[in-house]
């Protein structure tokens, strides 16, 4: 049991800095503000391979991570409540999209692909959706002064934020459908693949 739980804590520094380590492709759609975050698709993966509470635990370390890499560097943090808005909480409930484990899991198991896609738009939606609002929140109360003159702070971070959202979530959907119909076993724990396997 102690080494079950030290592989996945194992598990998940190694998916937080992969997903650290893809935050550094030019992520900017077009000219905007609006960005398409790809870490979130390694942690929404290991979300559903071993639960929403490992999932945030990996997503915490990816927000440090980026706060240490980037954030302070770039300017990125004006104050602590705002660091910890946008640096800690909202990269940890990604996470979150962890809630459709044994949902994902059990559709997998049973071959039953419309219902496993659909499952995985879910766990896309929960997982990005979860992230932009606390940016939403953030960019509306912190980051209002740099909205356009005239423009509503709130309004503004809306379409920002919103924007990335939509964006991210499209992505993040297509990528699962095509790593479901490749690697199915990424969703999977390792013994649990290997009963599926061993079933067909």
């Amino acid at each position: 049991m102690q080494h079950q739980r030290l592989l996945i804590q194992i598990e998940g520094a190694i998916i937080a800095a992969f997903a650290m380590a893809l935050e550094y492709i030019p992520h900017t759609v077009g000219p905007s503000a609006i960005e398409v975050s790809f870490g979130i698709i390694p942690i929404i993966i290991y979300s559903l391979r071993r639960g929403a509470a490992a999932g945030m635990v990996s997503g915490l370390i990816w927000g440090l991570l980026d706060l240490v890499l980037r954030g302070l560097g770039n300017g990125s943090v004006l104050n602590v409540w705002q660091g910890l808005l946008e640096f800690t909480i909202a990269f940890m409930i990604v996470g979150l999209a962890g809630v459709l484990q044994k949902p994902v899991q059990a559709s997998i198991q049973q071959n039953t692909k419309v219902k496993t896609i659909a499952l995985l738009w879910s766990a896309a939606f929960i997982g990005t959706f979860a992230k932009y609002f606390c940016h939403f929140l953030a960019g509306a109360i912190y980051w209002g002064s740099y909205a356009p003159k005239g423009m509503n702070a709130w309004l503004y971070s809306l379409t920002i934020n919103g924007g990335s959202f939509i964006a991210g979530f499209i992505l993040n959907g297509i990528v699962f459908g095509i790593l479901l119909a490749m690697i199915p076993k990424l969703y999977l724990p390792k013994d649990m693949f290997l009963k599926v396997q061993s079933e067909k």
